[in-house]
């Protein structure tokens, strides 16, 4: 394991955040805890991945929302709660959305809809990107230490906390999704 992240864990991250990446990134916190990766590039890689990923859905929705929509019409309903959520609150949605699970990749597409400028965008998502990732990226590197303070030298249950730490970003974002899914299916 150690191999492998010092390899590819940076880019792991880079390409984790640009999609979804809660659950990998405090995996790298936790990972540069343990002294795995170092914890700036892992925040770096983060807010990288982020920002690009989050740039890339608001181009989608700028650009091409029409036919996106058409071939995705589950969305419909998301797109709606984000377009109100813009609505009310333009600059706080822009800055907090990556904290709201499940809307992390609608809510650039609806901002990408919008009236916002692009340059207005790229400086708030800028900000966002950047406290997500120290927020996130933090508490997985927190998180180790208050398990190494309860319970001592962590050499013995780190792979226990790794695999536990990945369970159960799997099962919060299966929950998610069952929840998510219409009834009557």
């Amino acid at each position: 394991m150690e191999q492998f992240l010092q390899h590819y864990g940076y880019w792991a991250v880079l390409l984790g955040t640009a999609v979804e990446g809660e659950t990998i990134l405090i995996l790298a916190g936790f990972a540069a805890h343990r002294g795995y990766l170092d914890l700036p590039p892992v925040i770096l890689a983060a807010f990288v991945g982020s920002l690009v990923g989050d740039q890339f859905f608001f181009f989608l929705g700028r650009r091409h929302a029409e036919v996106f929509i058409r071939r995705r019409p589950s969305w419909a309903a998301r797109l709606e709660q984000a377009r109100r959520l813009m609505e009310r609150y333009p600059t706080p949605l822009v800055l907090g959305f990556r904290f709201l699970y499940g809307l992390r990749t609608i809510v650039p597409f609806a901002i990408g809809i919008s009236r916002i400028s692009v340059a207005r965008f790229v400086l708030l998502n800028a900000a966002g990107a950047l406290a997500w990732a120290v927020v996130v990226g933090g508490g997985g590197y927190l998180f180790g230490n208050a398990l190494e303070m309860l319970m001592g030298d962590l050499r013995h249950y780190e792979s226990f906390f790794f695999g536990l730490i990945a369970v159960a970003g799997a099962g919060v974002w299966l929950v998610h999704l069952l929840l998510r899914r219409p009834r009557g299916r």
